[in-house]
């Protein structure tokens, strides 16, 4: 995996030599622009505004409107030139509680691993963080902005999330009218939600419209016909309340065929250990099978193999 950013952590007069990797990833299928009459791919040139010329990414530079049709060139190098030493590092300001930060204000998540001489300090970091129950909450310089950071941490290491700043986070547009839900709604929800609660396990989601997706594009590959899946029936149920108590019957129906499904799954698991174990014993020979008194081979001709158990299995 490629290393997205090499920077430093500052914790006080402390420093942590780190590496950040994205900790995640898009597994989206792309589809490509093609030319309706010979599907051609469809390509993109850049060229110049004023002379119609191509022009090649080594002839394309930064510039900055300042008036109409007026640019200052800004290079790589005045960049670099601008930055301090406290802008190559992720300076940590405060520390807050995670519960404090609203969602809406994290970006992009990285996995900071330290780099070697850094472990012990980054490890501190990590427990110290872990059991005051904080994030961090720093700033360093990526590409050509100042990010603002979260250093959160977790039992296996440190993830490091950029965050949007408070003037890009947009505010609620539209409010909403919140009329009364009585008590009897209101318990009702609650035991919906008990019902369906679980410990969350990344695991058991999958996308299901990519899987639909790619069959499609295996059937048309095939050059067979795409046959449109049948739509699913809706309750059509209009009160709250009886929508409640048909979700709260279908959620327990199903946390019932569940537990059915895994009770059966560790049976069937049961059964075939009891019945190898069984079978083990009836192939097992006696200790001295094949040998003589005395532990000497026998001369009968016949060979036993005899299966030997190693440590720790």
């Amino acid at each position: 995996m490629a290393v997205a950013h090499k920077t430093v952590i500052s914790f006080g007069l402390v420093a942590i030599p780190i590496s950040l990797y994205t900790a995640t990833q898009d597994n989206d299928i792309r589809f490509n622009q093609l030319h309706k009459d010979d599907h051609e791919r469809i390509r993109y040139k850049k060229t110049c505004g004023h002379c119609g010329k191509e022009v090649s990414g080594n002839d394309i530079v930064k510039g900055y409107q300042y008036d109409p049709d007026h640019y200052v060139i800004i290079t790589e190098e005045d960049l670099e030139k601008i930055k301090t030493e406290k802008d190559k590092s992720i300076h940590i300001m405060h520390f807050a509680q995670l519960n404090q930060i609203s969602p809406v204000y994290y970006d992009k998540c990285y996995q900071a691993v330290p780099e070697p001489g850094g472990e012990k300090a980054f490890e501190l970091l990590r427990k110290a963080l872990m059991d005051e129950q904080k994030i961090a909450i720093g700033k360093t310089v990526m590409g050509s902005r100042e990010t603002l950071l979260a250093i959160i941490p977790r039992e296996d290491g440190i993830l490091v999330s950029t965050m949007f700043y408070e003037d890009e986070v947009k505010e609620l547009q539209k409010a909403y009218n919140r009329p009364e839900v009585s008590e009897q709604e209101l318990d009702m929800a609650k035991m919906l939600i008990r019902s369906m609660d679980s410990p969350f396990d990344p695991s058991a989601y999958k996308d299901e419209y990519q899987v639909r997706l790619k069959e499609l594009i295996e059937t048309k590959i095939a050059g067979k016909e795409v046959v449109a899946r049948e739509p699913e029936a809706s309750g059509n149920i209009v009160n709250l309340m009886d929508a409640l108590k048909a979700s709260l019957e279908q959620a327990r129906k199903d946390k019932g065929s569940a537990a059915a499904g895994e009770q059966d799954t560790a049976g069937s698991r049961k059964s075939k250990s009891r019945s190898a174990g069984s079978t083990a014993a009836k192939k097992e020979p006696p200790d001295n099978e094949g040998m003589e008194a005395g532990g000497q081979p026998s001369d009968t001709g016949t060979k036993t193999t005899r299966t030997r158990k190693t440590k720790g299995a």
